[in-house]
């Protein structure tokens, strides 16, 4: 993953594409960042797992900030975010679908009925279950939109 992004950076420097190019070398600088929290060297490369982790925090940073933006008018702002948004998601793995996601609340839910497993109380922790469930190939809140429809 992170020789890909490299790669990827010589290509946006030649077609001259800065949101490409800016997005990349902060994918990379996050990759630094988090090798340091991990006690290593700055020039170690992380796991392809650590680096989607990474990913997965800055597209929800984007995502955050998308919402910020559009609440306070700045529609400029968040055209931005979502270009990087955009280059980012690309070095994610493909999301699991609502339906698959709803298979697995149903499973989960049942599962938890049968045991009388005190998960039924607490929304959060069901939601935790799901998402633990779908090893982070399903996106978070639509989890939780889901659990939320069949907790009402």
């Amino acid at each position: 993953m992170h020789n890909q992004i490299q790669e990827q950076i010589k290509d946006a420097l030649r077609a001259k594409d800065n949101v490409r190019l800016t997005t990349l070398r902060g994918v990379l600088a996050a990759f630094t960042n988090e090798s340091l929290v991990l006690k290593r060297t700055p020039k170690d490369k992380l796991s392809d797992g650590e680096a989607i982790a990474v990913i997965r925090r800055l597209v929800k940073q984007r995502k955050d900030s998308i919402e910020q933006f559009e609440k306070g008018g700045r529609k400029d702002l968040a055209d931005n975010e979502k270009a990087e948004l955009k280059v980012l998601e690309e070095f994610l793995p493909a999301q699991m679908s609502e339906e698959k996601i709803r298979e697995i609340v149903n499973k989960i839910l049942r599962q938890a009925q049968d045991d009388n497993s005190p998960i039924l109380k607490n929304k959060g922790a069901f939601v935790g279950t799901v998402i633990k469930e779908t090893k982070g190939e399903a996106d978070g809140a639509l989890v939780k939109k889901i659990v939320e429809e069949i907790f009402k």
